[in-house]
């Protein structure tokens, strides 16, 4: 937008206080129309889905992401992923600038999934567990596997060849075998 400043790491310091145990931007100086919002107050508004969003200059941002501009001094490239998927969560420790293969995989399972692992579901034409994942928007299938053990180390397989290293924690398949499958003392 022309005229507008580049919003900064100083201007963000100067506009808000950062508290890192609630994740929580809290106004410097009067805010809103005619200054209703006082200083001290929590800075922004929750959408429907739940991310905070705060207007500046008349331009509007995602909270987390002034966040990462105030205590880092710049704006991810690509992508800031809520590590434990609550887009309200807004504390450093929750946040990572991931890539954006990376930031749609942390992503809960699909409405109907009851398998409770993505990309692993009972077929029943071959009365067997399916294992699939998605590449580029394209399903990769993985096997057909008798044993749902089987089929849940195939998608973490095809996720691991598939370079999704970085984000294995919140992989559903990744923690199933962590919990179920690797005996105590080894790892993955």
């Amino acid at each position: 937008m022309k005229g507008t400043k580049k919003l900064t790491q100083k201007k963000m310091e100067y506009l808000f206080s950062y508290d890192l145990e609630k994740g929580e931007l809290l106004r410097n100086v009067p805010g809103g129309r005619f200054g209703r919002f006082g200083i001290g107050s929590k800075a922004g508004w929750k959408d429907k889905v739940g991310y905070i969003h705060i207007r500046i200059d008349g331009r509007l941002y995602l909270a987390h992401r002034l966040i990462w501009l105030r205590e880092y001094g710049y704006f991810p490239e690509y992508f800031l992923d809520h590590i434990n998927q609550n887009p309200s969560d807004n504390r450093l420790k929750n946040l990572r600038e991931v890539s954006p293969s990376c930031n749609l995989r942390n992503r809960g399972n699909p409405m109907n999934n009851t398998s409770g692992i993505k990309g692993v579901h009972w077929y029943k034409p071959t009365g067997k567990w399916k294992s699939q994942i998605n590449v580029c928007c394209v399903a990769v299938h993985l096997g057909h596997y008798k044993s749902f053990d089987n089929a849940v180390c195939a998608r973490l397989a095809g996720e691991q060849c598939v370079g999704w290293e970085g984000c294995d924690s919140n992989s559903p398949a990744y923690q199933y075998v962590q919990k179920n499958i690797i005996k105590k003392g080894d790892t993955l």
